[in-house]
């Protein structure tokens, strides 16, 4: 029988259709329509305040279905909480992976939670994108190659090197006190100062002192550290409880030594405010995210302003986890745009290795991702920012990294 020419290329298209089809059934949480991921967050527990990050990054994709999706895919994020509980993370993550079958991980808080999980999702090879620690143990592409991080400042060591400079800067006779949080991220920040100081660790450290995350104060801990009459305080705490007491226990006990926060703690909200205005005024942290402040005019600070109020009106702008989670968002669809129409897993890894000088709009000036198969680290830089007068405030130039 022959057949008109015309019929050739609806043959093809039919063929490519069918063979589109297969390759979608063949790769979890794909269609041609759609891209479901999985997600963790502390909604509930002593980490609870940090879930504003998810209510960001349901928020803004929302917004980016509502535009089309993309590549013609609309983003569907199935998010649980976990409590901040790793055994919950683990089960909460293998439901995701085995039951909803999703396409990857996305944006589980904290490193204990996310420590729990990465053995199963390493060896499944699932990657998990943007998992929200600053702990230097993500950037492992050789034993973690489907992990990665996305924190909201340098990492941790390299941020504790940046304080410690920082403030031996001012004053390079200073001794060190510091509160770090007995896990991984903690002894990830204790490891920076102990570098940055080098030889003169044993001597310019007077007490470094860790408290649990359960723990339900940390008032034991700051009136030992207060007696040191140390020239710095270093707060080294990814929750915000810890670091409200903190800054409040030290105030209180009449200590005044020039005091650093984590990155993570850097937010009026759920840290600066319980601690008391007063009380948090001259903390210092490292940042790479633009300080907001109600009245900016910064194009990009309106936007997100407009964006909060539109999406998660019972949230206030100025809560830093929520810019974060709207910065980490955006970084994601980036990636997810790079995949174009080959959204396999190990596509998607390698597109998250391949970020090329990429501005987003809450980033400060001068600070990009960047990634590559041999590092995986996406902030490197930051600036040094200063509690006062409500608000944080810039206070010196682009802090370099490692």
């Amino acid at each position: 029988m022959i057949r008109s020419s015309r019929s050739v290329p609806a043959i093809f298209l039919a063929l490519s259709l069918a063979a589109s089809s297969a390759a979608f059934a063949q790769q979890p949480g794909i269609t041609d329509t759609e891209i479901k991921f999985g997600n963790i967050m502390p909604y509930s527990g002593p980490a609870s305040a940090l879930s504003v990050v998810g209510k960001a990054f349901a928020g803004y994709f929302d917004m980016i279905n509502e535009k089309g999706g993309v590549n013609g895919r609309k983003l569907n994020m199935v998010s649980l909480d976990d409590g901040f509980s790793p055994p919950k993370t683990v089960e909460a993550t293998r439901r995701l992976v085995e039951n909803d079958n999703v396409a990857f991980m996305f944006g589980t808080m904290g490193t204990a939670p996310s420590s729990a999980t990465a053995k199963y999702l390493n060896g499944a090879k699932v990657p998990h994108l943007f998992l929200i620690s600053s702990a230097s143990k993500w950037n492992d592409p050789v034993n973690q190659r489907w992990l990665m991080a996305l924190p909201w400042a340098p990492n941790y060591v390299e941020e504790a090197g940046i304080d410690v400079r920082y403030a031996r800067a001012k004053n390079p006779n200073a001794r060190f006190a510091i509160l770090y949080q007995n896990d991984d991220a903690g002894k990830d920040y204790l490891r920076g100062v102990k570098e940055a100081l080098g030889a003169d660790a044993d001597k310019a450290i007077a007490l470094a002192s860790s408290f649990e995350v359960a723990d339900p104060s940390v008032d034991s801990q700051i009136l030992t550290l207060a007696n040191t009459k140390a020239d710095v305080f270093l707060i080294y705490s990814v929750t915000p409880r810890a670091c409200a007491q903190a800054i409040r226990k030290a105030y209180e006990t009449g200590w005044r030594p020039i005091r650093f926060i984590s990155s993570g703690c850097a937010n009026k909200e759920t840290v600066m405010v319980p601690a008391g205005l007063e009380a948090a005024n001259g903390i210092m942290s490292v940042g790479s995210l633009k300080p907001y402040s109600a009245d900016s005019k910064d194009p990009d600070l309106v936007a997100y302003r407009d964006f909060m109020k539109a999406r998660v009106p019972n949230v206030d702008p100025a809560n830093f986890a929520a810019g974060y989670g709207y910065m980490v968002a955006q970084a994601l669809v980036v990636v997810l745009e790079q995949c174009k129409n080959d959204l396999s897993r190990e596509n998607i890894i390698a597109q998250a290795a391949n970020l090329k000088d990429v501005s987003l709009p809450l980033l400060m000036p001068g600070v990009k991702l960047n990634t590559s198969p041999k590092d995986y680290r996406p902030i490197k830089d930051g600036y040094m920012v200063e509690f006062r007068d409500g608000q944080f405030n810039v206070i010196s130039e682009l802090l370099r990294g490692s």
